[in-house]
């Protein structure tokens, strides 16, 4: 049987993070140290497959610190959490191991910088995201709004006398972003904003690769979760940069092969959750059904590496 000739056009960057290898390595290094199980709390980073295999290797996933037995090791995910949760873990008892991303706490920091200087934040995001929840945490509560949309931007009145700030999530889409910025800074001149760029390099650096893809092809595959905001942002930016269509598949098994048929140019990307495996077996599935013409675009090339926190470097 003839197959049909596509043109595959891959991302790059694409996938893993810096913020997302180190937090994986953290669990995969606290199960040496310390043994199995070890507790993380929620997933460490939204990909099931990922957490599938931390899960093999002796990791337990749970929602809440009640779930973790008194004195165990816990891990916080990449998303952060509030400064109550780091409480609680001192409270019970727990060997508490943070796996934040470096650029997570840096906004998280500023957060505490600006209320102790007595300003009312506005964190642009999207409400129930996890990075949101540990942002909105580390702060007394009604020191910070949720900023989601233009329309909250302009709805927003501030209270009387008191200074300004804004912060973003890191995972947001960068165009959109920096509208909702313009009008808060328009609304309010003198409205401090972070020191240097809050969303990471990581998902502006993807973003733009994916805009670069969607200029050539009708249609764009990201690899990513449903619950990954950085990956559902890739989606949305294909289209606005010309794709005809883009969609969000969890893995091979959700390729629409009627949908890829009535493609030309294929472009695949991936979020900064997914791990390459993922990206290899859609190619596969693709291979299968498809002659491909693969074609590598190559945006910038990410050095970026972050440190394991000393409590799994140090000695025990």
């Amino acid at each position: 049987m003839n197959k049909l000739k596509k043109r595959l056009i891959l991302a790059a960057p694409r996938g893993f993070c810096a913020g997302v290898d180190r937090a994986i390595k953290i669990v995969e290094v606290a199960l040496e140290k310390y043994g199995a199980p070890v507790y993380v709390r929620h997933e460490i980073v939204h990909n099931k497959r990922v957490v599938s295999d931390l899960a093999a290797a002796g990791a337990i996933f749970v929602k809440e610190l009640d779930e973790v037995p008194s004195g165990a090791p816990v891990i916080f995910s990449a998303h952060g959490v509030a400064k109550s949760v780091h409480k609680a873990a001192d409270d019970l008892n727990m060997i508490a191991i943070d796996a934040t991303c470096p650029l997570v706490t840096k906004v998280h920091n500023e957060a505490g910088r600006h209320s102790r200087k007595g300003r009312h934040i506005l964190l642009i995001g999207h409400a129930g995201h996890p990075e949101v929840i540990g942002t909105m945490g580390q702060v007394p509560t009604g020191d910070m709004t949720l900023i989601e949309t233009v329309e909250d931007a302009l709805a927003f009145e501030a209270p009387e006398n008191t200074e300004l700030a804004f912060s973003t999530q890191t995972t947001l889409s960068v165009d959109d972003t920096s509208e909702i910025i313009s009008v808060l800074q328009h609304r309010f001149p003198e409205i401090s904003g972070p020191r240097g760029e809050d969303i990471c390099y990581a998902t502006t650096n993807r973003q733009n690769a994916v805009k670069k893809l969607s200029e050539r092809c009708d249609l764009v595959i990201v690899i990513g979760a449903d619950n990954s905001s950085n990956s559902k942002r890739l989606v949305e930016t294909a289209l606005v940069a010309g794709a005809k269509q883009a969609v969000l598949v969890a893995d091979a098994t959700m390729l629409d092969f009627d949908m890829i048929a009535s493609a030309e140019n294929i472009g695949l990307s991936a979020g900064a959750s997914a791990p390459e495996i993922l990206i290899n077996e859609v190619i596969d599935a693709l291979n299968d059904r498809f002659t491909l013409d693969i074609e590598h675009l190559n945006l910038v090339m990410e050095t970026m590496h972050f440190k394991l926190p000393p409590i799994l470097t140090r000695t025990i």
